[in-house]
C-alpha cells in the first residue's frame, strides 16, 4: 500500500477495536479445541464448560452435568451360617460381614464401611439397599429385616419378610429398601434375623452367596 508522507506505525489490534458479535463460526479455526492441551483427568466440580442456552453463550460448573450413570454398586456377604434368635424377639447381624470376593465380583464406587453389623454409606445420595436370606429348617418360620436410622440412634423397620419351613426346607427371604442418605454420619443401616427354626438355620458362605447384601447409589440427595 502507498502512503503520502510518512508510514504508519504498526499498533497492535485490541478487543476494544472488534465490534462485539463480529467473529463468525467460519472465521474460526476447526481445532480450536483439540489443538489444545488436554485436561487428562475427570473435571473438577468447578471446571467451566461453554453451552448454548437457547442460542445464548453461557459457562456451565461440570457439578451440573456430570454422572448420569449408577456411580455406587457393591455386594456383601454374611460369610457363616448362623442361629435364629427364636420367636420372641429379631437380633441384629453383627458379625461375619465382608465384601464380595467370588470370582468376577467388581465394586463400582468407594466401599461400605461396617462396624457391628451397622453399614455407613461412603457417601451422600439416593440409595436402594436390598437383601437376600438363606434358610434351611424344620417345622417353623423365619424372618429378616432392614432397619435405618437418620440419627445414628434409634433404628426404625423398613422392610420385613417372614418364610415357613416344614422338614428341612429351604426358603429365601427377599428385601429391598431405598433412601435418602443426606449425612453419612447419621443414616446408617443394619440387618437382623429371627424366627423358630433351631440349628444354624441362616445360611452364610464365603465361597457363593447364600445371604447377601446390595448397596447402589442411584444419584444425588
Amino acid at each position: 500500500m502507498s502512503y503520502i508522507g510518512k508510514q504508519p506505525s504498526v499498533v497492535a489490534l485490541t478487543a476494544s477495536d472488534i465490534t462485539d458479535g463480529i467473529v463468525s463460526n467460519a472465521k474460526l479455526a476447526q481445532d480450536i479445541i483439540s489443538a489444545d492441551t488436554a485436561l487428562g483427568a475427570t473435571p473438577a466440580d468447578t471446571d467451566e464448560f461453554l453451552v448454548s442456552d437457547a442460542g445464548t453463550l453461557k459457562r456451565v460448573d461440570y457439578s451440573y452435568i456430570k454422572g448420569g450413570g449408577i456411580e455406587n454398586s457393591q455386594v456383601w456377604l454374611l460369610t457363616s451360617d448362623q442361629a435364629l434368635t427364636g420367636n420372641s424377639s429379631m437380633a441384629d447381624i453383627t458379625a461375619n460381614l465382608a465384601e464380595s470376593g467370588l470370582t468376577g465380583y467388581a465394586r463400582i464406587g468407594d466401599a461400605m464401611t461396617v462396624s457391628s453389623g451397622v453399614f455407613t454409606f461412603p457417601s451422600t445420595g439416593i440409595w436402594t439397599v436390598e437383601a437376600i436370606f438363606n434358610f434351611v429348617g424344620s417345622d417353623g418360620y423365619c424372618q429378616g429385616r432392614i432397619q435405618f436410622t437418620t440419627n445414628n440412634s434409634s433404628y426404625s423397620d423398613v422392610s420385613l419378610s417372614s418364610e415357613e419351613t416344614d422338614n428341612q426346607e429351604y426358603a429365601n427371604a427377599f428385601l429391598k429398601a431405598q433412601v435418602d442418605v443426606t449425612d453419612t454420619a447419621n443414616v446408617k443401616v443394619k440387618f437382623g434375623q429371627g424366627g423358630t427354626i433351631s440349628g444354624n438355620a441362616l445360611k452364610g458362605s464365603s465361597s457363593y452367596m447364600r445371604t447377601g447384601f446390595f448397596f447402589t447409589r442411584l444419584g444425588d440427595t
